[in-house]
């Protein structure tokens, strides 16, 4: 299903081919190729409006996911009843907080609307292993050498 990427930032130049290939690949070895995604990639300070709003916190992040099924359990795939619910929901990436802190998190933020947390020990290392497994995955069909954001991150 279709993969939209909008671009409202100028902070950082953004190679939009290459991130689509990256996260096309992502949602095929994840198995959710057939499900409606949206990446939004914002600047700093669109981002710290964003986590303000929802988060209560007064700063940039790397990722914010909004999913389109919010009470999935960890690793649960969605089970769409109608066309119109083939829809995983929207990531907004903080690109230029990305290209500071990290390069994985449209795979972190796909882990979220799958369900993953990381706020206990046991939910980072389910979502630690799933990121880690992936990223291998996708090492070595890209040749990167990418490894997992939520590394001691509960």
């Amino acid at each position: 299903m279709a993969l939209l990427i909008r671009d409202l930032q100028r902070a950082v130049p953004l190679r939009r081919a290459r991130l689509r290939r990256d996260c096309q690949i992502l949602r095929q070895i994840l198995g959710v190729g057939r499900f409606d995604l949206g990446l939004i990639c914002v600047d700093d300070r669109r981002m710290r409006i964003l986590n303000g709003r929802y988060r209560g916190r007064d700063a940039a992040t790397d990722v914010l996911s909004f999913p389109f099924h919010p009470d999935l359990g960890v690793g649960d795939m969605p089970k769409p009843l109608h066309q119109d619910e083939y829809n995983l929901g929207d990531i907004f990436l903080g690109v230029e907080y990305i290209y500071r802190q990290s390069q994985v998190t449209t795979l972190h933020g796909i882990c979220h609307l799958l369900g993953y947390r990381h706020s206990t020990e046991t939910e980072w290392k389910q979502m630690f292993q799933r990121e880690s497994n992936t990223l291998q995955l996708f090492n070595r069909l890209t040749g990167s050498n990418l490894q997992p954001l939520t590394q001691n991150s509960f």
